[in-house]
């Protein structure tokens, strides 16, 4: 059989479906669902892909797909006839399917652009989850408003609707819920995050009062974000991620409130060993006193001990930041993977 025969025999089997439809309110409502198949499909696929899968160029490869079946999609949405000349459901349909290509093309397009951005400052990043949100937001109103074309179809032309809530939608639904809820721990989380990064950079510039300022507010966001942690309900009796953000709010605490005045105590010895070395230095050696002598023995034997403290205090808060930083990435890695439903082909 060639090409040719295939493509007049599917154009005839279309034509007798839509010619059945016309007399079958409840057919030509399978018909127009039936044309949005191809989009739901790709655009579930893509919400499962980017909710587990870290890899970028993978979430970016599905995100073009979901637009090509959005596209398809929409062709044949435009191909359907109208029922008995109402075009409620197929009018429906289609501003359905163009919203969701405004989404796809424009909207994700966005998230992916401000991704490296929004690791730059807290601001930024919240900015970034809210668009997120936002944007799952309005993707259930869409498809809240495209159920309600069929069911005020369904109703004026006496069809019994047997599911008002079809898996894909609910599936959806439960991926958004995850996603707000990972997003309001990660926001507290990165928070503590970023501001450690800060105080570290003042640290390593031997800043010493932009490290205690940088110090005090880690210790105020950690505060901060336990209350707010004791506010969230567990997601459906699983405690795991809010426990591991938790946990690491309160290690960036300890390092705060104990690791990091060892290390700003070190600068300051070594500011003050500079300055008894610069004077013993300055003088020659034969007007040097024993007092001269005891300071500046007692300053280096200071400064040998801060040295020490200072290196073993720093190896072990970067150590536990590295565990705490990798430690709430597994926990909202698996968090993700057991509750944010999988879409398949």
């Amino acid at each position: 059989m060639n090409c040719k025969t295939l493509f007049l025999l599917s154009f005839f089997f279309l034509a007798v479906l839509s010619s059945f439809a016309q007399d079958d309110p409840g057919a030509y409502m399978n018909l127009v669902n039936k044309a949005e198949d191809e989009a739901n499909q790709k655009y579930l696929l893509y919400v499962s892909t980017a909710a587990h899968s870290g890899r970028i160029k993978k979430i970016e490869k599905m995100r073009q797909q979901a637009i090509d079946g959005i596209i398809s999609s929409r062709n044949k949405s435009i191909g359907l006839p109208l029922y008995k000349g109402d075009n409620s459901l197929r009018q429906a349909s289609i501003d359905y399917l163009n919203f969701l290509y405004l989404i796809f093309a424009e909207e994700y397009a966005k998230i992916v652009n401000m991704e490296d951005i929004a690791e730059q400052s807290f601001n930024e990043m919240q900015a970034f989850l809210l668009l997120q949100q936002k944007t799952s937001e309005k993707l259930e109103e869409a498809t809240a408003k495209r159920n309600k074309a069929q069911k005020d179809f369904a109703l004026k032309y006496n069809v019994r609707l047997i599911d008002d809530k079809t898996e894909g939608e609910s599936k959806s639904k439960k991926a958004s819920r995850v996603l707000e809820y990972r997003n309001a721990i990660y926001l507290i989380f990165f928070k503590c995050n970023w501001q450690y990064g800060e105080l570290n950079k003042a640290l390593d510039s031997k800043k010493v009062n932009t490290a205690e300022q940088a110090r005090m507010a880690l210790i105020s966001y950690a505060k901060e974000g336990m209350a707010a942690l004791d506010t969230l309900k567990n997601f459906d009796g699983d405690p795991s991620l809010a426990n591991a953000c938790r946990h690491a709010l309160n290690q960036y605490k300890r390092i705060a409130e104990i690791d990091v005045p060892k290390m700003t105590d070190f600068y300051l010895k070594e500011e003050n060993f500079q300055k008894v070395k610069r004077s013993f230095d300055s003088k020659p050696q034969n007007n040097r006193t024993q007092e001269d002598v005891n300071a500046y023995n007692k300053a280096v034997n200071e400064m040998n001990a801060a040295v020490n403290v200072f290196n073993s205090t720093s190896q072990q808060a970067n150590k536990t930041a590295n565990e705490v930083g990798e430690g709430y990435n597994k926990a909202d890695k698996e968090f993700g993977d057991k509750h944010t439903p999988y879409f398949k082909k």
